[in-house]
């Protein structure tokens, strides 16, 4: 997926559907790394896509879509 803009979103997750989640956030295809944590959330995912607008889209439509998600929260990259 080729995009200028790049976000991390956190996510946390019901009990016992963490795999499940992960599965199903590994098909999106703006999501270009994912990693299972430990702590107060469960999963990382870092997207690429070509506006802060259309990260926001993955967040919402994508990722809080999926069974299981409880909570997210997004970070985007800022060019210094």
């Amino acid at each position: 997926m080729s995009g200028d803009e790049v976000g991390f979103v956190l996510v946390s997750v019901m009990a016992k559907r963490e795999k499940e989640v992960f599965d199903e956030m590994g098909k999106i295809e703006e999501i270009v790394d994912l990693h299972p944590l430990f702590g107060e959330y469960d999963i990382i995912a870092k997207i690429k896509a070509e506006s802060h607008e259309a990260i926001a889209t993955v967040v919402v439509d994508k990722i809080r879509s999926i069974p299981g998600v409880v909570d997210t929260r997004t970070m985007t990259r800022i060019k210094m």
